[in-house]
């Protein structure tokens, strides 16, 4: 299957609707719709599709609760609101990146909460505190270990994988949307000590593990998908060099071979907080079939793979 050809399977199983919840998954698919029709020249269509799935969040009939995976289902916000010029977007996602507290015991995933929304705040109106809070933070997570990689948090001390992928896929985000700042080198380079500690543990078959630095541990979608997507955006953007396109290349192999044409994905973990011991992020269960959080991860990925593909 094509990058193309999984990117249009995937849009038209996953980001037609809001998941009762209200977090991220739900607006990653929006935008990996959004992203999709902008290269297939049919964005018009689409976004008027995505303004109805989301408008209970952007007329604040549903509003986003104050925490952050919820709030960062605004990821979508500002790429809708190029297309339709409706304010509420900009109200919406400024609003969401206002609301963001960093968890003070350095969770990972805000990594990518923080890296979507003060990112694309920062990029929407051009006020510069949203850009320098968004360094200060990524850059003082004292989570990073020797080895290169992540805690979950402090009081997680492990290695998950999709751990690893959101903060991968934040400082992705911070570099995508801030293209100019005072300490963009430091997390370029911070970005490609991760990445090169994660490449040296990426399995044969393209797939990182559950537990990253455990190989008896399960091979796990979502994490490929948002490190796949994380690596290829860093080569095409620049800020990786062209030695990680063989990781690419095999992350992106992986995922195929665990996609099917109906949307159904190969050993997602399902949602995960912090948890106590090794043992339990070695035994936390993962999904198989439909997935809205690997789904929406995968159609991100498909897409980026695809502007890869097109140059």
């Amino acid at each position: 299957m094509t990058a193309s050809g999984a990117a249009i399977n995937l849009a038209g199983v996953y980001g037609h609707s809001l998941d009762r919840h209200l977090t991220y998954p739900s607006g990653v698919a929006l935008l990996g719709r959004l992203r999709l029709a902008a290269l297939d020249g049919d964005v018009e269509t689409v976004a008027e599709d995505v303004a109805k799935v989301a408008e209970p969040i952007i007329a604040g009939e549903t509003p986003l609760p104050s925490v952050a995976p919820c709030l960062a289902t605004a990821c979508f916000a500002d790429e809708l609101y190029a297309v339709t010029s409706d304010e509420r977007l900009k109200t919406l996602l400024i609003d969401a990146a206002e609301r963001f507290e960093w968890d003070p015991d350095v969770r990972v995933e805000d990594f990518f909460f923080a890296g979507t929304l003060l990112g694309r705040a920062a990029k929407l109106t051009g006020d510069g505190a949203y850009a320098d809070k968004l360094f200060d933070l990524l850059l003082s997570a004292d989570t990073l270990q020797p080895n290169g990689l992540y805690w979950h948090c402090h009081a997680s001390p492990f290695f998950w994988g999709r751990g690893n992928a959101f903060a991968a896929l934040g400082i992705a985000e911070a570099l995508t949307h801030v293209p100019e700042h005072v300490r963009r080198d430091e997390l370029i380079s911070r970005n490609e000590a991760h990445l090169s500690a994660l490449r040296d543990m990426q399995d044969a078959s393209g797939v990182w593990h559950q537990v990253v630095d455990d190989a008896s541990t399960y091979l796990e979608h979502s994490a490929t998908t948002m490190l796949g997507y994380s690596v290829t955006r860093g080569i095409r953007m620049g800020w990786l060099p062209d030695s990680f396109a063989d990781c690419a290349a095999k992350a992106w192999s992986g995922v195929e071979a665990r996609t099917a044409a109906n949307g159904d994905l190969e050993h997602v973990c399902v949602g995960t907080g912090p948890l106590e011991t090794l043992a339990e992020y070695v035994e936390r269960p993962c999904t198989d079939g439909l997935d809205e959080r690997g789904g929406a991860m995968a159609l991100q990925y498909a897409v980026e793979r695809m502007n890869a593909e097109r140059g």
